[in-house]
């Protein structure tokens, strides 16, 4: 059994990811829904969660150096 340690593993429910992005938690269903975004998620029974560590990597994948 893995025990999961690292902050980058915590699992953060719509709302909490939502926030951390900047966006709604109904954006992010569409954004769920359409596959609009590579943004990946996870299923835990019936609740979706977001991985900080792949909000993270969505975000770098976004940044523009100008």
């Amino acid at each position: 059994m893995t025990v999961m340690t690292d902050e980058a593993d915590r699992l953060l429910t719509p709302d909490e990811a939502a926030e951390f992005l900047g966006v709604t938690e109904s954006t992010l269903a569409t954004w769920r829904s359409t596959r609009r975004y590579n943004l990946p998620w996870v299923r835990v029974g019936r609740r979706i969660r977001y991985r900080l560590g792949d909000l993270t990597v969505w975000i770098e994948d976004r940044t523009e150096n100008r």
